[in-house]
């Protein structure tokens, strides 16, 4: 089905169901209590390595260090040869090109972030030429963040406009839309904003930058979730979800799926619907695996740091 082009037929944002807190805390406990099999949890783990977009969005990063986390993403563990690929690695619009040539016939997507990333504090004319730049060197996937200043002034025409527009800057790359769920402050307020995202043409919607301290939770992801849920009973359309940052154990990445499965449903259980921005997430689901084959831990020292 097509997205909504007219804004008469748009729901009033400011209408945005409100959110039980207390009720999405209690769910988002439960999801922790499963238990799961060995068989489930191996399975789940190769799963979860899928579903990773391996990351280096810092001042320092080099072409040294795309390279190296390039054939990381396609060589987890030179020793277990049968784990998958990670879904995506992501970079800045400058290393998009590296990156590309790099991964190239493995499958692995090229992400890149644009937008005056991480503040998402920069005129739109910038905002759009960042990110038909890193379209132009390549890239499959743009995440991008919404002007959160706009959205705390109440400005949500602006903050839907905006994603629209780079939206159409994308053009064959999928778009995903960061809310910098730390930043919203309520979860009334992130329900807001997940609504906007999507009927202004997100892909994806995505909790956090990992350039603050509160990234993503999981009643935060739960609320996103559940968004997304309505939005495809309203109209039919799919919307992937990736919480970014703070994951970085296997145990609580495998809580994550099973809320994912409870709540949207098997399908979204692919690396096409669900990721993990978590980069350092990558190392200690490895390790799991190695526990499961070997009976015993690998030094953390045997993985490369990302």
């Amino acid at each position: 089905m097509s997205r909504i082009k007219s804004k008469s037929l748009l729901p009033d944002f400011k209408l945005s169901p409100t959110v039980d807190q207390v009720g999405i805390e209690e769910r988002t406990a439960r999801f922790q209590t499963r238990s799961i099999k060995s068989e489930t949890k191996v399975v789940g783990l190769k799963k979860v390595l899928n579903m990773i977009d391996l990351t280096t969005l810092e001042g320092k990063d080099t072409p040294g260090k795309v390279k190296q986390m390039c054939y990381k993403a396609q060589h987890l563990h030179d020793s277990m040869p049968d784990l998958p690929t990670t879904a995506a690695v992501c970079v800045y619009p400058s290393m998009v090109s590296l990156a590309k040539a790099e991964l190239i016939g493995s499958g692995v997507k090229v992400a890149s972030v644009s937008t005056a990333f991480p503040s998402g504090q920069a005129p739109m004319e910038v905002k759009i030429s960042d990110t038909k730049f890193a379209v132009d060197q390549g890239a499959d996937e743009i995440d991008m963040v919404i002007s959160r200043g706009r959205f705390h002034a109440g400005d949500y025409n602006f903050v839907f406009d905006e994603i629209a527009a780079i939206k159409e800057a994308c053009g064959r790359a999928r778009l995903k839309v960061i809310l910098e769920t730390g930043e919203l402050g309520t979860l009334d307020k992130v329900r807001r904003a997940s609504d906007i995202a999507m009927y202004a043409g997100a892909d994806f919607i995505k909790t956090s930058t990992g350039k603050i301290a509160v990234a993503a939770t999981m009643p935060v992801t739960l609320v996103m979730l559940e968004a997304i849920k309505d939005y495809y009973y309203k109209t039919g359309i799919m919307i992937g979800m990736k919480p970014a940052g703070g994951i970085s154990k296997a145990k609580l990445a495998l809580h994550y799926l099973v809320m994912v499965r409870e709540t949207l449903g098997d399908a979204w259980l692919t690396n096409e619907w669900f990721r993990f921005g978590a980069s350092s997430l990558a190392n200690d689901v490895l390790m799991q695996l190695v526990k499961q084959e070997t009976g015993n831990y690998q030094s953390a020292d045997y993985f490369s740091i990302d």
